[in-house]
This record gives C-alpha cells, sequence and structure tokens, in this order.
C-alpha cells in the first residue's frame, strides 16, 4: 500500500511517498480502508521538532516512529477478533494517533474502541475532519472551561480548525459566542453562528474593557495577563493552540497568574473519546455542528497540505483525499 513517511526531521520536503506492506488486524483491531485523512497541528510538530518536547517523547536526533497522520475516515475492511460493533463495509472515522499515527496512507489497523460510526450526513473528507480538532473544542470548553449556558465565551482563533468547531459548540451549549478572527472570515464566523465579531486587525479584545466568563484560545498570541485582564471574575482562560511561545507560557505560568484570585488559565490537551466522537456525532445529527474544509489534497501531496497548514492562514480544516470513488 501507499503511505506518507519521514525518516528525518525537517521541514514537509523530507516526506515521500513509498509501498509500505498492508497491515492486518489482531484482536479487538479493525483494518480500515482510508477515504480521507484529516492535517493537524500535531503533524507539523512531530514532523519539525518544532517543539523540543517532542524530541524528548518521540526521539532526540531522528523519529522513532516514521509516520504521521492521526485523523481519518474510511470504511472497515477486515475485522480481528473480538471485534462485534463493526463489520466489513461500516463507515467509520476516528484518531489514530495513540496507536502510532499512520493516517496519511491508503490503510491503517487500530482498535475498535478509537472509531465511531461516521455520521451518514458528512462526506468521508469532512468526517476526517473531525476526531483532533472536534474533540479539542468539545473537551477544552465542556471539561476545562466548563462551560454552560448563558456564560459570555470569547473564541480567540476562531477561524480555524479548532476554532470553527469551539464557535459552533458554544452555540450549540447555549453560550453567548463572540469570535475573534481576521477581517477576510468575518463573514465565516457570523455564518457559524457567532454573535459578535471582533476583527483583531482593527481591535485589541484584551483592551477593550469587555470581559468574559470564558476565553477559549485556540490560536492564542496575546500575553497571559492580557487574557486574565479580560476574564470576568471567576472566569477560565483555557489555550488550545498558539504559537510554541504562548504553549510554554500557559504551561509553566498558568498556575502562577491563577494563584491568589477566582480567575484560571490553563490549557488542554485532547484525548481520544469514542464516547465524546459519539457526543459530536450527536451534535452534526442535529444540525449544531458542521465540518469546514478549507483546501483538500492528493495523497501524493501531503506535503504541499503541510506546507499551507505551517503557514497559519487555514480557514477551517486541510484534508488529504486518499481513495474518492464515493464520497458517503
Amino acid at each position: 500500500m501507499k503511505a506518507i513517511t519521514y525518516t528525518q526531521y525537517g521541514s514537509p520536503d523530507v516526506l515521500t511517498l513509498q509501498d509500505v506492506p498492508k497491515p492486518a488486524p489482531k484482536d479487538g483491531e479493525v483494518l480500515v480502508k482510508i477515504h480521507a485523512a484529516s492535517v493537524n497541528a500535531l503533524d507539523w510538530h512531530l514532523l519539525t521538532a518544532d517543539i523540543f518536547l517532542v524530541r524528548l517523547g518521540e526521539g532526540l536526533f531522528k523519529p522513532k516512529r516514521n509516520r504521521l497522520g492521526a485523523d481519518l475516515a474510511g470504511r472497515v475492511e477486515a475485522v480481528g477478533s473480538g471485534v462485534t460493533q463493526f463489520q466489513p463495509g461500516d463507515a467509520v472515522y476516528g484518531d489514530i494517533e495513540p496507536y502510532g499515527s499512520g493516517a496519511f496512507a491508503e490503510y491503517a489497523v487500530l482498535p475498535a474502541k478509537a472509531l465511531a460510526p461516521k455520521p451518514p450526513s458528512l462526506t468521508f473528507a469532512e468526517a476526517a475532519a473531525l476526531p483532533i480538532a472536534g474533540l479539542t473544542a468539545l473537551q477544552g470548553l465542556r471539561d476545562v472551561g466548563k462551560l454552560h449556558a448563558g456564560q459570555r465565551v470569547l473564541i480567540n482563533g476562531a477561524s480555524g480548525g479548532v476554532g470553527t468547531f469551539a464557535v459552533q459548540i458554544a452555540k450549540a451549549f447555549g453560550a453567548e459566542v463572540t469570535a475573534v478572527c481576521s477581517t477576510r472570515n468575518v463573514a465565516q464566523a457570523r455564518a457559524l453562528g457567532a454573535d459578535h465579531v471582533i476583527d483583531y486587525t482593527q481591535t485589541d479584545f484584551t483592551q477593550s474593557g469587555q470581559q468574559y466568563d470564558l476565553i477559549f484560545a485556540a490560536n492564542g498570541y496575546h500575553p497571559l495577563a492580557a487574557y486574565k485582564r479580560a476574564l470576568a471574575p471567576g472566569g477560565v482562560y483555557v489555550m488550545a493552540g498558539g504559537k510554541t511561545k504562548q504553549i510554554f507560557d500557559v504551561m509553566l505560568w498558568g498556575w502562577w497568574h491563577s494563584r491568589g484570585g477566582d480567575k484560571k488559565l490553563t490549557n488542554v490537551m485532547a484525548h481520544a473519546s469514542a464516547a465524546d466522537m459519539l457526543a459530536l456525532n450527536e451534535l452534526v445529527a442535529t444540525g449544531k455542528l458542521k465540518p469546514v474544509i478549507d483546501r483538500r489534497y492528493p495523497l501524493h501531496q501531503t506535503a504541499d497540505a503541510l506546507r499551507y497548514l505551517g503557514e497559519g492562514h487555514a480557514r477551517g480544516k486541510i484534508v488529504i483525499d486518499v481513495y474518492e470513488s464515493e464520497q458517503r
């Protein structure tokens, strides 16, 4: 089978398309013929090792694993013994990263517990866009941010993969949502349901005097003190992504800014969860959640997809089309 591989850290130029052995499912596992995969910031970090912690976990001088791609959607081709919830032909989606990555390929094997049925209303490309970004938004807002109806919620970075999900999920939970994005994405944020939209090229929300019960930073770039100033009493700031410095600031100093008061500054590290994917499915089924896809690339152009991701201007998700004979 064809798969994208790499043997050294670096730019997308180090990626190659190679023939690799087709895997076979073991007990409790499912073989999925991949129709689509999506690109995440995680792939960029694993490829470039721009965050030094990647080298500590993945290999100091070269990566221990040579495959990228976490999110996938496709059809079950075979199941291992003990698998009863899926059978060949079922349309599924899931997050393969906890099991070694490798979604940028024609096939993948992963535990049945890592998969969820693909929502019938979504194409494979749309379903592939859901797992990591959707789970990050859901778990960050619901579990870390303790979101509930009636709260004033600000989504910083509302036009990216995680941000577009966050706007919709916050609205589905009954929040009053303010989206922060660039000029070209204002209309998109309103279409996703944002009650208010701030164009960050014109207004710095941290200087406006307005305060929010929950700030979800899908793309954080302000100092932590500025975010804290924009929090209402009892408010929570949740960092889900941003520049390397921003990530380390909240990991190292979030506790310090949170001490001695009722405002909390923290981060979310999304985890794979079939139960939470079913929660996303319910939001999709009720029309409250729809993936936004910016660009699509064929498998052999995965390097181009990652280059585009690295530019930092994606409007929604970037998808890799692996097998396109059917859309649903």
